[in-house]
């Protein structure tokens, strides 16, 4: 009984060390947002003495943070739900309906996962330019939901997999149709996977800085990773001002896996667990 205890006081002193070390960067984050590029450098690792908003509203006169915000909200929200909704019903026709193109279909989406999309960023550009899309926020949701379906599918299919089909015959005997079925009877129980594919791509899309810097070049139409490039002078920074913006983009992440976590968690271990 003792070792049992001593096994276990190790184990979370452990993940206790692991929690310390994954929240202090957050932590020195948010109180260095409310500092003086002075007390930054004088004592970067220190609480500020006193808790200033000056840093905030430096960065809100430097640049239009709520005008990037929003755009960034609207492309990884909208991508989310395009996510979501093409991916669970592709997930849906793998899992569930049997023809001899299913497993090449398969593959075929998750080869989207083994080739870095970067790598055809010319042709992509050239796309977006014949379609108009240049310094369009649609031309980063249409590129987002296109790199965030394979692993949606490859996450989804391998829960629909594991649901037992009595549900849907009971729901076709009762005269469901496949919709309704997919609608009223799965996507409730697929909360989890559903949780963990939208944490991960929200996540994903909201901080990308490789696509809006390529596809956007008009200012009151980037996302927050580019439009806080102007904090950076070429001589030096507003790391007060830059450290409170990066606390306020930060918030719907947080926020986000606050209210999505359960199911993220259950997400992840649903298949070992059943």
């Amino acid at each position: 009984m003792k070792d049992h205890i001593a096994s276990r006081s190790i184990y979370y002193l452990i993940a206790f060390i692991f929690a310390v070390i994954s929240i202090y960067p957050i932590l020195l984050m948010i109180y260095s947002s409310f500092k003086t590029n002075a007390e930054i450098f004088k004592d970067p690792l220190s609480i500020p003495k006193t808790f200033s908003l000056e840093p905030y509203q430096k960065l809100l006169d430097q640049i239009p943070f709520f005008t990037f915000f929003w755009n960034s909200v609207f492309v990884s929200a909208v991508s989310v739900i395009f996510i979501l909704l093409f991916g669970s019903l592709a997930a849906f026709y793998i899992a569930r309906y049997t023809f001899w193109w299913n497993n090449y279909l398969f593959f075929f989406f998750l080869i989207g996962m083994m080739i870095p999309i970067k790598l055809g960023i010319v042709p992509l550009f050239m796309l977006m330019k014949d379609l108009s899309l240049i310094n369009s926020l649609w031309s980063l949701v249409f590129i987002y939901t296109a790199t965030g379906i394979p692993l949606s599918i490859l996450i989804l299919t391998g829960f629909f997999r594991t649901m037992p089909k009595e549900l849907e015959e009971a729901a076709r005997i009762d005269g469901a149709t496949d919709i309704k079925v997919f609608w009223h009877v799965l996507l409730p129980i697929m909360r989890p996977a559903l949780g963990t594919v939208m944490i991960i791509n929200f996540i994903q899309s909201w901080n990308d800085f490789f696509f809006p810097l390529v596809f956007i070049t008009n200012e009151m139409k980037k996302t927050i990773p580019v439009g806080m490039l102007s904090l950076f002078g070429e001589y030096s920074a507003d790391w007060g001002a830059l450290f409170a913006g990066l606390t306020l983009s930060s918030l719907p992440m947080i926020v986000l896996f606050f209210i999505a976590s359960k199911q993220f968690m259950e997400g992840l271990t649903a298949g070992a667990v059943k």
